[in-house]
C-alpha cells in the first residue's frame, strides 16, 4: 500500500509534531512525514524537524491577508503532494475556504474533551467548571472551530490540587500517545474512534 504523504503545521516548539514524525519513522506506518511547515521562522519545532530528517518550510502570516497567507500555505502543501495535514500547535484559525480546499484531509488535536471547552484556556475552564475528568481530542477540521468529527479522545482524572499548569503537564504525554495512534488509523483509511484512559 502506498504511504500517505503527511504535512504537519506548527507555530511553536512542536512536541506533538515530534511524536507524529517519530511514529512515522517506521516503514510499516501508513503515513510518511514529508513536510513540517511553520508560520513563524523562530518556531522551535523547525530545528527539531530538521534533526529528524523532515523537510521544513516557513510561510509567515505577518503583513499578509488571511487569503494571501493561506494561498501560500496551500501552494507549499500542493508542491509537496500532501495527502493529510496535521495541525500540531498551529495557532492560526483557518478560513472556511481553506478548509473546503482540504476537506476531509486536515486533523487537529485540541486539549479538551470536545465538544466541551472549544477554543482557548481549556485547562482553566475545565477546573472552573468542576470537571472530574479532562482530556484531549483529535478531530477532523471543519469550517466550524473545534467542531469536526471526533477521531479519538484521551481521558484522565482531575485531581483536587490540580492547576491549569499541572493539568496541561499531565495531559501532554496522553496527547503524545493519542495523536500518532489516530493518525496511523486515519492514514490507513479507518475513521473509527480511538479511546485512551490514564
Amino acid at each position: 500500500m502506498k504511504r500517505k504523504r503527511v504535512a504537519i503545521l506548527i507555530s511553536g516548539s512542536g512536541s506533538n509534531m515530534v511524536k507524529l514524525v517519530e511514529s512515522m519513522a517506521d516503514s510499516g506506518h501508513p503515513g510518511e512525514a514529508v513536510l513540517v511547515l511553520a508560520n513563524k521562522a523562530e518556531a522551535g519545532g523547525l530545528t527539531k524537524a530538521e534533526a529528524l530528517g523532515v523537510p521544513v518550510a516557513v510561510v509567515a502570516h505577518k503583513g499578509k491577508t488571511r487569503e494571501e497567507f493561506e494561498a501560500e500555505v496551500s501552494a507549499v502543501l500542493e508542491a509537496a503532494e500532501v495527502d493529510i495535514v496535521c495541525l500540531a500547535g498551529f495557532m492560526r484559525v483557518l478560513s472556511a475556504a481553506f478548509v473546503r480546499e482540504w476537506q476531509g484531509r486536515i486533523l487537529n488535536i485540541h486539549p479538551s474533551l470536545l465538544p466541551l471547552f472549544k477554543g482557548l484556556d481549556t485547562h482553566q475552564r475545565a477546573l472552573d467548571a468542576g470537571m472530574a475528568v479532562h482530556g484531549a481530542t483529535v478531530h477532523q477540521v471543519t469550517a466550524d472551530l473545534d467542531a469536526g468529527p471526533i477521531l479519538g479522545q484521551a481521558v484522565m482524572p482531575v485531581h483536587e490540587d490540580d492547576t491549569a499548569e499541572t493539568l496541561a503537564a499531565r495531559l501532554l504525554p496522553l496527547e503524545h500517545r493519542l495523536y500518532p495512534e489516530v493518525l496511523a488509523r486515519f492514514a490507513a483509511g479507518s475513521r473509527g474512534r480511538v479511546a485512551l484512559f490514564a
